[in-house]
């Protein structure tokens, strides 16, 4: 297959994802209720794991809360829609990392980060307080990125099966490659963490996970590449629909 580029195509050519071509296979019912089975454990784990998380993790809270304050003007928390299972929205929280006037959907301006912030972020800092949207049972600890409503809406129904399990504070694509994929390779390994749903891939994506954070890579793809990512959808999924 050709390497896609940064947009989801290749050589200016588009190239159809993988997952388009794979064909849908029905779970048997056995297969059902161990899938159930398994959602209603890590369920379980997400709630009684994120509470004591939250406790133990609370003088961090308040470590990083006050640094907030101190290092610029604004609130201690970044607040914003994504869309979690079955499409249903919620409002995740991270800390925030940039200026408080950061216009979020002016693509023709970089992010305005915070000293604090840029450090927060390469950390994964920034992303403690999603314990709280765990606990609340909005996501879970592992799962399918939670993405801004817009993706959502420019997706056709077979990339829509991302959204049949909680989203994640991590994802087999998030530890995969991070700002390295495009839209398409994205959501192609988050229909392969839906299919392959058990405890043996959860393990595989937290040591993956570890290994990338260790690395440094940036884990957030910035405004710009939000927005290309949803053109890319539109413009796929509106041909198709041609």
């Amino acid at each position: 297959m050709t390497k896609n580029n940064a947009s989801g195509f290749a050589n200016g050519e588009t190239v159809l994802p993988v997952y388009m071509t794979t064909p849908v296979v029905t779970p048997s019912k056995a297969k059902i209720m161990r899938l159930a089975s398994f959602g209603a454990l890590k369920r379980l784990f997400d709630l009684v794991t994120s509470g004591v998380l939250l406790v133990g993790l609370s003088p961090l809270f308040i470590i990083v809360a006050l640094a907030i304050k101190i290092d610029s003007p604004g609130p201690v928390f970044f607040r914003q829609k994504r869309t979690g299972k079955k499409g249903k929205e919620f409002e995740m929280l991270k800390f925030r990392s940039m200026v408080a006037d950061n216009d979020m959907r002016d693509v023709s301006c970089d992010d305005k980060y915070t000293r604090l912030g840029e450090k927060l972020r390469k950390s994964s800092v920034d992303e403690l307080p999603q314990l709280i949207n765990v606990f609340k049972g909005q996501m879970s600890f592992i799962g399918p990125r939670p993405w801004v409503p817009e993706y959502w809406e420019n997706m056709n129904e077979k990339e829509r099966e991302r959204a049949k399990v909680r989203p994640g504070i991590t994802g087999l694509a998030a530890a995969k490659g991070r700002n390295g994929l495009n839209v398409f390779e994205k959501i192609g390994y988050d229909l392969e963490y839906v299919r392959n749903y058990s405890l043996g891939q959860d393990v595989k994506v937290v040591f993956l996970t570890v290994k990338t954070v260790l690395s440094r890579k940036e884990a957030d793809a910035g405004k710009a590449r939000v927005h290309n990512d949803i053109k890319d959808l539109k413009r796929e999924n509106g041909k198709n629909k041609k």
